[in-house]
């Protein structure tokens, strides 16, 4: 997935606008995009996210706030590279049963526990 310009880029979110959007029904979608491999008990690969809508009718990839390069500010996704990294941010965010696609191509959804959702003690 190559960067863009940040100009008519509407299918991204920030992680603040993330949040906001799965409180509200919506999906997280782990996206697999470098095949992961196992190192000294730690799995190794590359994993994006989007927020998707429960018609599925749009998604949104997850971005960092701002991401600056020597041409100007570039719209790059926010890139998970352990499977410990990504546990620990979908398990900030409420997320009890986490689901890893270990090959590149392979998705998993998740969705917000109906009890944890308004429950901000499990962010």
């Amino acid at each position: 997935m190559g960067s863009q310009s940040s100009e008519g880029a509407p299918n991204v979110v920030t992680e603040t606008l993330f949040k906001t959007l799965i409180e509200s029904a919506c999906s997280a979608e782990v996206v697999c995009v470098q095949t992961a491999e196992k190192k000294s008990s730690v799995w190794y690969g590359a994993w994006i996210i989007r927020v998707v809508d429960p018609a599925r009718t749009f998604e949104k990839l997850l971005v960092p706030a701002r991401h600056h390069t020597v041409h100007g500010p570039e719209i790059v996704p926010r890139t998970f590279k352990t499977a410990n990294g990504l546990i620990s941010f979908l398990g900030s965010l409420g997320f009890t049963h986490i689901t890893i696609p270990l090959y590149e191509g392979g998705r998993a959804s998740h969705t917000l526990p109906s009890d944890t959702a308004s429950d901000p003690s499990h962010r």
